[in-house]
C-alpha cells in the first residue's frame, strides 16, 4: 500500500483494512489500534498516535492526522498496531510496511 499526501496537510486521512497473512479481514472486536510512522532510515517513530477502529469485524481502521504529523517531507514507513483484549499484540501489514510519501508544500 501507497499513500501520498503534501507536507503540512492533515487530509486526506490514511485508511486500512488490516489483513493476515492470508489476506483475510482480521475481526480486532475489542482492540486497540496505534498508528506508527517513521522517517525511512530514522532509529525511531515520528508518529505515535491512536488509530480510529471503523469496523471492528471486518479490520477497517483510519488515521487522523495531527498537526505536525506532516511537517516534513520525505519518504515514510508506517504501521497499524493492534493490541487485542488478551493482551495480544500484532503489527499490519505483517509483510512489510505502509509507504508513505509527504510531498514539499510549494509556499
Amino acid at each position: 500500500m501507497a499513500f501520498n499526501i503534501k507536507q503540512n496537510d492533515t487530509s486526506p486521512q490514511i485508511a486500512a483494512t488490516l489483513k493476515d497473512g492470508s489476506g483475510n479481514a482480521r475481526d480486532i472486536t475489542g482492540a486497540s489500534v496505534r498508528f506508527h510512522m517513521r522517517r525511512i532510515g530514522a532509529a525511531s517513530a515520528s508518529v505515535t498516535s491512536d488509530a480510529t477502529i471503523l469496523v471492528a469485524a471486518s479490520g477497517s481502521v483510519k488515521y487522523v492526522w495531527q498537526t505536525g504529523d506532516t511537517s516534513t517531507a520525505g519518504s515514510f514507513q508506517a504501521e497499524f498496531q493492534v493490541t487485542f483484549a488478551d493482551g495480544g499484540i500484532e503489527t499490519f501489514p505483517n509483510d512489510g510496511s505502509i509507504a508513505i510519501d509527504i510531498t514539499p508544500e510549494l509556499a
